[in-house]
């Protein structure tokens, strides 16, 4: 990947009272961002309190924060999402 490329983490922190119904939704917007060429890398976190994804082919810190607010994690408010402008080497 090039250096100029510009990344975003998203990280995706499972609420107390996460609904488990909300996964298949979530990996569906996901999906959707793989077929536009936005999504980078996607994965859970392996003690089961949530996950982060990169997004790629983003213009700024705004679109990328737009594009998280229509995920179905933000939408049904059962995660904390974060997007970080990420400076990788």
């Amino acid at each position: 990947m090039e250096n100029n490329v510009k990344l975003y983490l998203v990280m995706a922190m499972r609420k107390p009272a996460f609904d488990a119904s909300v996964i298949a939704p979530h990996k569906a917007f996901l999906d959707a961002l793989r077929a536009q060429g936005r999504l980078h890398l996607t994965g859970g976190f392996s003690d089961g309190s949530g996950g982060a994804y990169v997004l790629r082919d983003v213009d700024d810190l705004e679109q990328a924060r737009a594009i998280v607010a229509a995920d179905p994690l933000a939408l049904q408010d059962c995660s904390e999402l974060s997007v970080h402008e990420w400076n990788t080497r």
